[in-house]
């Protein structure tokens, strides 16, 4: 038998929501509506870059409680830390790659033109933020633990609080963008998004778990995210 660290694993398309979800009413017009092209001979910008080892990243790139602002003024919220790991199936880590986030303040508004939910914005909260991982695959983030959100999916739809993730691979065509939600949140089962979603297991790869050894006494929660980017026990990532 060959033992299991060798053994290739192949994509279970089961763990992965159709692309026409007709509960997620916005897939209807995003679906395909022809068989995809299988790409034979990728060309060069496909496989290669972009390449990391040159970017600088600022003080504050990583800490949203400062970023927008400089530290004029603190946001409003719950203060929260996001951290995890990168790594593959076998638990080795993935060095140095970008890790971004974004994601909506802690009323569930995101600082974008197109949304016109009535909770105010913050004029200390950008909501964006990134950073890279150490040479054990680490990444972390300073945050406001964002609120949640009606969507006109129906009637009464609420999207959970919620954090946008994306981390790049070799090349620009390998990043994986995921949500991460939090532990405990009511909210998760009714999300007609994570309802499209047919195994448990591939919701609880993206829940943040809280990490109480972590958090900072009368300052700061931390939710941990482990990010596992290929094999049997990855993340479910929303662009595969």
């Amino acid at each position: 038998m060959q033992p299991k660290y060798n053994r290739f694993v192949t994509r279970d398309r089961n763990w992965h929501p159709p692309a026409y979800a007709p509960g997620y009413k916005t897939s209807v017009a995003r679906s395909p509506q022809q068989a995809l092209m299988s790409m034979q001979q990728p060309t060069a910008s496909e496989l290669t870059g972009p390449d990391f080892s040159h970017l600088r990243v600022g003080p504050y790139d990583n800490d949203l409680l400062m970023n927008f602002t400089q530290g004029e003024g603190l946001p409003q919220g719950e203060r929260i830390i996001l951290f995890g790991r990168v790594m593959d199936q076998f638990g080795k880590p993935v060095p140095h790659t970008l890790v971004e986030m974004w994601q909506a303040n802690a009323g569930g508004r995101y600082r974008h033109k197109k949304d016109a939910y009535l909770a105010p914005l913050d004029p200390h909260f950008g909501g964006v933020g990134r950073c890279l991982t150490d040479d054990q695959g680490f990444y972390r983030f300073r945050t406001i633990k964002p609120g949640p959100y009606p969507w006109p999916n129906d009637v009464n739809s609420w999207r959970p609080a919620h954090i946008h993730v994306s981390v790049m691979g070799p090349s620009i065509s390998s990043r994986l963008i995921t949500q991460m939600y939090f532990e405990g949140d009511p909210l998760i089962p009714l999300c007609p998004i994570v309802q499209t979603l047919k195994d448990p297991e591939a919701v609880e790869t993206m829940v943040g778990r809280l990490d109480m050894a972590n958090s900072r006494p009368m300052d700061c929660l931390a939710y941990r995210f482990d990010i596992v980017v290929r094999g049997e026990l990855q993340t479910f990532f929303e662009n595969q």
